[in-house]
């Protein structure tokens, strides 16, 4: 009979099968992060074309409700205590939502302009918006958007 001997170590994993191992849960984790990120990127995106649908929709309700008909001088006038029942939150008022900034713009009792730039470019977002009283939301991704850039679908 052959008697077995063993080392000290016994049966185990060598330091290439674990560097092997390490290397691709790091490569899993990186393709795992960023794909996160792209779609938390894509989300941010896809709110601020909704809030500036719920701004544009705002003013228009504002407008229809007053007399004589005139569109508000800024986004707190949509909210409470100036309008009641408020037509827009206090987050969205504030100015900043889920990355983006939107800036509201008085520009008479017939118009005004509504842009969203995202707070940090290219990482809350890469898009910026723009819309009217005509609440068509137009988008440009190399600068701050305006009435001639391409219509959001």
């Amino acid at each position: 009979m052959v008697k077995e001997t063993r080392s000290l170590f016994g049966k185990g994993f060598t330091l290439v099968e674990i560097m092997i191992v390490v290397a691709i849960l790091a490569t899993l984790a990186t393709l795992a992060i960023s794909g996160v990120l792209r779609a938390r990127h894509n989300a941010n995106e896809m709110a601020a074309i909704a809030s500036c649908r719920t701004i544009v929709t705002a003013a228009q309700s504002f407008y229809a409700n007053s007399y004589p008909h005139v569109y508000p001088n800024d986004l707190s006038d949509l909210v409470l205590p100036v309008s009641s029942p408020p037509y827009i939150d206090n987050v969205l008022a504030s100015g900043t939502k889920q990355g983006y900034n939107f800036t509201y713009t008085f520009v008479d009792t017939e118009s005004f302009t509504l842009t969203a730039d995202p707070a940090v470019l290219g990482k809350t977002g890469t898009r910026y918006f723009f819309a009217d009283e005509t609440s068509v939301i137009k988008a440009n991704s190399t600068g701050q958007a305006g009435p001639g850039d391409p219509i959001v679908e």
